[in-house]
Formats: structure tokens, sequence, C-alpha cells
């Protein structure tokens, strides 16, 4: 084929492809044809390429080989069509088919003789020859959990501002009825991957059960599972003024809005940060400006930090009533001023660790959790997955799955990675304690196929995951 169309003036498998291209976008619109363009060059580049005379250097078919693996790397995300897993395949495939034909160059005896040090070469090739059980295991040891010191220390350094922060509300605002400030989070849960770098601080709201009642976001007029709101009672026996958070309620409802601002002005607008600063030996300053409660400390001392690392503290005021837990994160709800969040991070770390002690202990759903969180964090493309997407999807595996044992750990990670893409294609994560809550809603169409794209390519070569 190839000899002919250099004959008749590629009028062969040339006009093929051109005939390909220019009515590929009726059928596939503009990615799809950018897609099957690219896809096409690079297999037609394999067929110029077998028919090469058998004297063109070597080093320019690896070049080829490298180019048509570019393009496809570099080609428009088209999740929906399913194209990419297809052609990264074949064209993988075609093209380490047509390296191994080549003859391997044996090293010559003057090499073999003269090998400096064949002890660390033979080091080197153990290495290559790791499975990817192997090399998944290695990067959890070494990329993903955090020395005992570092969480201690960042530990310690938050409660230690919690305190002060306490201090200074009780004796500046002592008629607000807060409760003890506690840690919360990924930090305390041991959950958190790569870098101690945040934490949150639960500031609990102590609000009369007899005066408040907390209405569930399904039968509030928004409709969202998540946005609930806090209802004031009894207000024929008891009036206005009877309960301290009285003095924030907006059309009947305690508003998240002022109970936040009240604390901004309390604690980020009226504390002496460089007192702080010097009494804690690093620097503390809040973050103003932001719709979030959040300090940002830098340089703590005794700890392998350096100067130029950051810590941050997400200060939560939170309210519980009966079984519900809500805190007033205004990034998550928005311009809603009388929505509260409910959040079921709790929920969803106790049930993984129930399920992995049911399995002897071997804890491999808070492994393969925390894996994924430190894949995602490293990998600029999967940066919006959360842990509470990744802790959702190893829930719903663990209803169909069994085998949870330290040996199935790799083979855990991948399924974790198929059922990514299967969720991906839907557009819908269901929340595994509310099913009617899609934990993908705020994943734009680009967002899932730049995601989904990655997740594609790591199906058949899940290595490119722990660079």
């Amino acid at each position: 084929m190839y000899y002919s169309s250099k004959k008749r003036g590629e009028d062969g498998i040339a006009a093929v492809i051109d005939f390909l291209l220019s009515n590929a976008r009726l059928v596939l619109g503009v990615g799809g044809a950018a897609m099957l363009g690219i896809a096409t060059l690079a297999v037609k580049r394999l067929i110029e390429r077998a028919g090469r005379p058998p004297d063109e250097k070597p080093e320019n078919k690896m070049t080829d080989s490298w180019e048509e693996l570019s393009l496809v790397s570099s080609s428009p995300k088209l999740l929906h069509s399913g194209i990419e897993g297809v052609v990264v395949k074949q064209i993988a495939a075609a093209t380490k088919k047509a390296e191994l034909s080549q003859p391997i160059p044996l090293p010559s005896p003057e090499h073999l003789r003269c090998d400096p040090d064949p002890p660390q070469r033979r080091k080197r090739m153990d290495l290559c020859v790791l499975t990817f059980a192997d090399r998944l295991q290695q990067y959890y040891r070494t990329r993903v959990c955090l020395s005992d010191e570092e969480v201690s220390v960042a530990q310690q350094r938050a409660l230690d501002i919690a305190m002060e922060i306490q201090a200074f509300l009780r004796s500046k605002h002592p008629e607000m009825p807060l409760g003890d400030m506690t840690l919360g989070g990924s930090l305390l849960d041991d959950l958190q991957v790569v870098n101690a770098d945040h934490a949150c601080l639960i500031v609990p709201l102590q609000l009369e059960s007899s005066l408040w009642t907390a209405i569930a976001g399904e039968d509030t007029f928004l409709g969202h599972p998540q946005y609930c709101m806090v209802r004031r009672e009894n207000l024929e026996y008891f009036p206005r003024g009877r309960s301290y958070w009285d003095r924030h309620l907006l059309g009947g409802y305690l508003s998240s809005r002022l109970v936040s601002e009240q604390l901004s002005k309390a604690v980020m607008e009226s504390m002496n940060w460089p007192s702080l600063t010097g009494t804690l030996e690093c620097e503390v300053r809040p973050m103003l400006g932001s719709p979030e409660l959040k300090l940002e400390i830098q340089g703590l001392s005794q700890s392998g930090y350096n100067s130029g690392e950051r810590f941050y503290i997400n200060i939560l005021p939170t309210v519980r009533l009966g079984q519900m837990t809500l805190t007033a994160q205004r990034e998550i709800t928005g311009s809603f001023d009388y929505v509260w969040y409910q959040s079921l991070y709790t929920s969803e770390t106790s049930k993984l660790a129930t399920l992995d002690t049911m399995d002897s202990g071997s804890e491999v759903r808070r492994k393969c959790l925390k894996t994924l969180k430190a894949v995602c964090r490293n990998c600029p493309a999967l940066r919006k997955l959360t842990g509470s997407h990744l802790s959702n999807v190893i829930l719903h595996m663990s209803e169909k799955e069994s085998d949870w044992l330290e040996s199935a750990f790799a083979d855990r990670f991948q399924q974790a990675i198929t059922e990514l893409i299967g969720y991906l294609e839907t557009g819908i994560l269901p929340s595994y304690f509310k099913p009617d809550v899609n934990l993908f809603q705020g994943f734009t169409e680009d967002d899932i196929d730049e995601m989904g794209f990655m997740l594609y390519c790591a199906v058949t070569e899940p290595e490119i995951l722990l660079i």
C-alpha cells in the first residue's frame, strides 16, 4: 500500500485518510474529529515506517515512536465517546511491537570487562523489574505516609492555637455559649497525606434543644439533601431574647452568615496576632477577605518545616442537634445566608474504620484511600477529586467486593480507578449515606473530561499515577 500510494501520487491510503478526516466532524463533532485525526496520523506513520528501507538509522525510528505517543498524550479530551482508551491501547501496542521487532545490540566484550561497578548495575536492573504491586507499596511508604513527628508537631501547634483562641473568647465574650474547641479532620484521623499542612478547629455552638430544631435538606425549599436549616421554635412561649443566638435570627432561622461574621470580628479582627506569634514562636496571621475563617501559620518550630512552608487552620462553627452535625461553610453554601451544611465526613471515616476492623484489621480501605488522595494531590488533572469523592468510591466498592486483605491492595487500587471512570462517564457519584446527593454536581464537562482522560490512560499504564 505504501509503494502503490507513492506511485499514484498519494491516491492510495492518503486519499482514504483525507476522506475520513473531512467527514469525521459531521459524525463525531469537533473533539472526535481531532482525536480521529491524531490517531489516524499516528497509524499512518507506523505504516510508513514499516515500508522504509532497512538501512535507515534506528534513532529515527525511535524518535517516530515517541512522536506518535506524544500525539496521543496531547490530544483533546473526549471522555464520553470512549475513544481514548482504544487509541492509547492500540497505538501503544503497535509501537511496542515495532520496537521489539528490532534486533537488540549486544554489549561489546571490552565494555563487559571494564564494568567498574557490577553490584550497582545489578541493583538498577532489579529496580526495573519491580511489579506494580511493589511500586505501589513503595509509593505508599515513601510518598504517602507522614512521619509520626511531623503529625505530632502539627497537631500540637493546632491545639496550642485553639487554646489561645478559646481563652480570648472566654475573656472578651463570656456571654457567648460555646463548647470546647477541638481538633478535627484528616490530621486527627491519620488520613492526611504528602504533607501535614492543614487542620480543622471545631467551634461547637451550644443551642437549647427545646428552642431549636434542625430541618433536613430534603424538607427545605432548596431540596438539597446536605443544605439544612435551623429553625427557632416555641416563640409564643419563649420569645426572642431567651436564647443568646436569637440575635442571629434571619426570618425565623439561625443564620450561618451572621454567626460566621460575629466569630470573624471576635477572633480574626480582634485578636493580637503579633503577640500570639511571639508566644508560639511561629508567625500566625488571619486570612481576611475570604468567606472561610482561616489562619495561616508559617515557620513551625521544632519540626522539619522550612521557612517557606505553610500550615493552614480552618475554624468551623458547628451545630449538633440530634443526629445531625451542621457546619457554617459559606464557601460551599454560597449566598444562602440561613443555610447550614451537613457534613458526612465523620460518618464516612467511621464506616471505613469499622469495615477495616471487620477484615482482620488490615486497614486496606484506609490505605487505598490515602494512596488515592496522594495520587490526586500530586497529579494536576486529578486535584479536584477530594477525600470525600474517594471515600465514597471505596465505600461503594465495599458493597460488592469482599477481598480487602493486604495482598489485594494493588487490585483494589486499580479497581478504584475503574470505578471512578464509570462514575465520571455518567457524571454521577452518589453519596454513600445520602444517595440523592451527586458528589460530582459542581464539576463542569471539561473537569470530567480531563479527569476521565487521565484515568483512562492509567487503566493500561497505572504507573503513570505514581510519578
